[in-house]
């Protein structure tokens, strides 16, 4: 029998926005009874302002995009450690497999021996009780895998139903909430988060983000992964470079819309860029690459539990 065992373990914290970059102000307005020299020398200290923002936001981008590089080797290793301790799962279950034929063919073996001398079969007997308590041992851990892992499906199939009733107000080509590899997907299209070429979250999208956050307080042992994606347009501004600046923006940007307006704890949270290297469908059409403009926000229960089950082995 084999078992899926489904993983994304995400330990990477976001950094912390740097305390000396200033954020945008909004426009500024002229004090009233400024003449016109006046009003040239204020408008000159408002432009050297607005650069000197313009260049933080610019540096700040280039830090998100250096995070996410450590976020993804992270994620590449604890990746691998996820497929060894698959392997010494299935090593397990074939040994298990191998008791069970060696237990069929001693317990043939006794019944001869028995026929034939006592002395050989309470050798025999011994060998018979020494095997068969070490087979029932690793049925047992057997057991208790198979338990965890019906729970850990029935815990995610129902966070799949509490997401798809907090978020039926939106229409199928705003949000779809899946499950899929143990995990739960909640895509969300540009159309509902960010304007064109833009990483500002949009209002309605806030709603959207806020409803999941409240499911995710309530459920602490939950991992979030948001990643974004993008379509295969190039994309190049004064804010973004490419698309993977662009999609790791917006991806950083949703984290902290969680962790500082809705209270979700940042250790639970990790940001990543995919660009247009993900797609969900061709980018042949307008259809596909609208689809392909995403945001997707994650659920994994953690497996702790699980990791200690299998080290036992």
């Amino acid at each position: 029998m084999k078992y899926i065992l489904s993983f994304v373990l995400t330990l990477v914290v976001s950094s912390n926005l740097l305390a000396q970059i200033g954020e945008p102000k909004g426009a500024y307005k002229t004090p009233k009874g400024f003449k016109q020299k006046s009003h040239n020398l204020f408008m000159s200290d408002r432009l050297k302002k607005s650069t000197a923002q313009r260049d933080s936001l610019y540096d700040l981008a280039i830090q998100y995009a250096k995070d996410t590089t450590e976020r993804g080797i992270a994620h590449r290793k604890l990746t691998n450690e996820f497929n060894d301790l698959t392997t010494r799962y299935n090593d397990l279950d074939r040994k298990h497999k191998g008791l069970q034929v060696d237990y069929a063919e001693m317990n043939i073996r006794y019944t001869d021996l028995l026929k034939s001398s006592l002395s050989k079969t309470e050798q025999l007997n011994m060998a018979l009780k020494q095997k068969g308590e070490e087979l029932a041992q690793r049925e047992k851990r057997l057991v208790e895998l198979e338990a965890y892992i019906r729970r850990q499906d029935s815990i995610t199939n129902a966070l799949n139903d509490i997401v798809k009733r907090a978020l039926l107000s939106f229409n199928s080509d705003e949000l779809t909430v899946e499950m899929k590899n143990g995990k739960v997907y909640v895509s969300l299209s540009d159309k509902l988060l960010f304007k064109s070429g833009s990483a500002d979250v949009e209002e309605k999208g806030k709603d959207a983000i806020k409803k999941v956050a409240e499911i995710l307080n309530k459920n602490p042992d939950i991992d979030v992964l948001i990643e974004g994606h993008t379509d295969n347009k190039p994309i190049k501004t004064d804010k973004f470079a490419d698309n993977w600046d662009l999609s790791t923006a917006r991806a950083s940007n949703i984290v902290r819309l969680l962790s500082d307006e809705n209270k979700v704890n940042a250790k639970r949270l990790t940001a990543a860029g995919r660009g247009e290297y993900m797609p969900k469908v061709s980018n042949d059409s307008p259809e596909g690459r609208a689809k392909n403009r995403r945001t997707e926000i994650i659920l994994s229960p953690k497996l702790d539990e699980l990791y200690k089950m299998i080290d036992k082995n």
